[in-house]
């Protein structure tokens, strides 16, 4: 497991992931933040998924980001796998959908950009006013791995230990995957779900999210874009078979990959 020091980091840190081709969102993202210097933007992976401008969102997010920690999307596509590697249930709305975006992502990555992934590490470590976090896609057990705000204790216990076990102790643990952001204590080490920009978290609203570490704690924000476009390309592209529609009207089309009492 490739693991990258970051070294001390000062000042605002720009933490997100899940940018999923979607150019507008990055671009929303990026023109919101000028002020927070490259260095300090960490992305948690999944740079290429679902949305209509996957090579142009590579290229923006490598450009404008210090460091992409791989997620599932990036080594999938860095060693051209025949799926997104997900971990989605045969048969489920995720496994169904992905049969068209995924093939569309994949046919439009250069060499250079799967370089590019392949050299994408797993963690990500830095310091922070005083304190050391550090960076992950979906779990260090599983790549793929969804956690969500009422997943389990034991879960968190046994990624917090696998993680520690590479790194060291932590204070802070920056995740994404899962798609909706959230904060968990873990008795003395903060996880943070940094959320997605590419998609919204399934809560009948078009802004997406992401978190912003600040001297005095994280915060999560919400990011709004030009989502209407976004779909419009979605569907210029002939990705009509139901994130689309996600962008505008905030609901998933693969609710069944959420625990029941995330539903809507």
């Amino acid at each position: 497991m490739v693991i990258r020091d970051l070294g001390e980091l000062s000042g605002d840190v720009l933490l997100f992931g899940g940018p999923y081709s979607n150019l507008q969102a990055a671009e929303a993202l990026f023109a919101a933040h000028g002020s927070i210097p490259r260095g300090n933007r960490i992305c948690t992976g999944d740079v290429v998924a679902y949305c209509a401008d996957p090579g142009a969102t590579w290229d923006l997010v490598a450009a404008e980001t210090g460091c992409v920690v791989a997620g599932n999307c990036e080594q999938q596509l860095a060693t051209r796998a025949p799926d997104c590697g997900c971990g989605f249930e045969g048969g489920t709305t995720c496994d169904l959908l992905s049969r068209g975006w995924y093939p569309f992502a994949d046919a439009r990555m250069s060499d250079a950009q799967r370089a590019a992934m392949a050299a994408c590490p797993e963690v990500a470590v830095f310091r922070h006013g005083g304190r050391r976090m550090a960076v992950i896609h979906g779990g260090v057990t599983d790549i793929a791995r969804f956690i969500w705000s009422v997943s389990p204790a034991e879960v968190f216990a046994e990624e917090r230990a696998a993680l520690e076990a590479l790194t060291g102790p932590v204070d802070m643990i920056v995740a994404g995957h899962s798609g909706i952001a959230f904060t968990r204590d873990l008795d003395g080490c903060l996880w943070v779900n940094a959320g997605v920009i590419g998609m919204p978290p399934h809560d009948e609203n078009a802004a997406t999210e992401y978190a912003v570490l600040h001297a005095d704690g994280v915060q999560l924000h919400k990011l709004d874009y030009d989502a209407a476009t976004a779909r419009s390309a979605m569907e210029a592209a002939g990705l009509t078979q139901g994130y689309h529609a996600a962008l505008t009207t905030g609901v998933w089309p693969s609710e069944d990959v959420l625990p029941e009492t995330l539903r809507l």
